[in-house]
């Protein structure tokens, strides 16, 4: 039962739409996925169906295929993600070596897509405020192979604070009322009132502040959210623009979306194959652009030289960090992270044990191909057996790229005669 306060501005706000509105979250929801480019070439998979229209690699997939627990999903292959949110990022339209921050990036499906679009090259800052799902975001870029990012979990303002004027594009995926996903979450529903949308508005104000700070001149600002109040889109993004006139809406070709403003989106359930979504593109049209200062690269050890020279593993532009107890490799854009709760900054290698390197798991996520690999079929017993953290036969000796289907899914040691299984215990099956 969906609230009545709710349901009746819905009618206002819809009109003669409204019946076709209520239908629609009577139907069974599309669900999708989005391919990973940094994986290489997109598997054939009997349960892809049709393309999502607004994003080139993603795809509705049959429901009942249950694709999460696919080996492919734990290679990072794929991200199952609902289809309209994918939109905000096909407007935010990322390029390969620009300066980029996903300001509220948890769980990760729109900063792993942005990532993608990057594909390994400039920098990317996505955080997240809540320390419990920012680990979960950073164990998606982790999974998805994103070698140049930096995972945060910071408040916006502090951000703010530190990287004024430094980025090309910023999304802001807003915490909101979630009415968008009435038909997904039953807690969505229970959870809504009105004075849920206005809280909801008054800490999207202070996200866009924040956010706004961060875009240089000419640089694009998306502001999106998954919810169908006024008060938290059209009306939020004008009083932004009342207090930030250095903004202004940037009407861009969507063919796919309703758009009575330029600049503005909407996307209805009952218009497309996706839930409920909003977003606004606006451009920031003049500005300070601020320096930031940058961390400085450290030399690699002989073991990692010794580890990739082994394995011909070549790495990207750069420059390798300490961070903890492992080493990794960074972007040359990476800033300095003193004073900043990082849970991930760049692509981690592995660390040196006993004069010994041993890699990350990470490094062989992120890995397309080395001169050491088994290759298991996605439905074989031996791919069982790893996923499940056993032993599994092999000829092979040292450490050893372990692939699934052509992708690289962890590492194994192998002794001519077995792999010893080096798949994390917290992923295996």
């Amino acid at each position: 039962m969906l609230p009545e306060a709710f349901l009746n501005r819905m009618k206002n706000q819809l009109g003669e739409e409204f019946p076709a509105f209520l239908d629609s979250l009577e139907r069974p929801r599309a669900v999708a996925l989005r391919f990973n480019p940094l994986k290489g070439e997109a598997p054939q998979l009997p349960f892809v169906q049709a393309q999502v229209p607004w994003e080139p690699v993603g795809y509705y997939y049959d429901p009942q295929s249950r694709p999460g627990l696919h080996p492919y999903h734990e290679a990072g292959v794929y991200y199952l993600q609902e289809a309209s949110a994918m939109a905000p990022v096909a407007l935010l339209d990322p390029q390969p070596g620009e300066k980029i921050c996903d300001l509220c990036a948890a769980p990760g499906g729109k900063t792993t897509q942005i990532a993608g679009q990057m594909q390994g090259e400039g920098f990317l800052l996505c955080n997240e405020i809540n320390p419990k799902r920012a680990k979960i975001l950073s164990r998606n870029m982790e999974r998805m192979g994103v070698s140049n990012a930096l995972v945060t979990n910071e408040h916006p303002q502090r951000l703010a604070d530190r990287f004024a004027g430094f980025f090309d594009r910023v999304l802001i995926d807003a915490p909101c009322s979630g009415e968008g996903m009435f038909r997904k979450e039953e807690a969505a529903v229970t959870d809504w009132s009105q004075e849920t949308v206005e809280m909801c508005a008054r800490r999207q104000a202070e996200i866009l502040h924040s956010g706004a700070a961060m875009v240089r001149p000419g640089g694009r600002l998306v502001y999106s959210t998954c919810t169908f109040a006024p008060e938290e889109d059209e009306l939020a993004v004008e009083q932004f623009l009342q207090t930030h006139p250095e903004f202004t809406l940037e009407g861009i070709e969507a063919p796919w979306f309703e758009s009575k403003t330029p600049g503005m989106y909407r996307m209805w359930p009952h218009k497309l194959l996706g839930e409920g979504h909003f977003a606004a593109v606006m451009r920031k049209m003049d500005g300070e652009e601020d320096d930031v200062q940058l961390c400085k690269g450290e030399k690699l050890p002989k073991e990692w030289l010794s580890f990739a020279k082994e394995l011909d593993i070549q790495l990207p532009e750069g420059k390798v960090i300490q961070f903890g107890q492992s080493l990794f490799w960074v972007p040359e854009q990476m800033p300095e992270l003193t004073r900043l709760k990082v849970l991930r900054p760049g692509l981690e290698l592995g660390s040196v044990q006993k004069g010994r390197f041993l890699p990350a798991h990470a490094l062989a996520l992120w890995l397309k191909d080395c001169a050491n690999t088994e290759n298991f079929a996605a439905e074989s017993r031996e791919m069982a057996a790893y996923m499940h953290g056993d032993v599994v036969p092999s000829k092979k000796t040292g450490w050893c790229l372990v692939t699934v289907g052509g992708y690289s899914i962890g590492w194994g040691k192998g002794d001519a005669s077995v792999l010893k299984n080096h798949y994390p215990k917290g992923l295996r099956r």
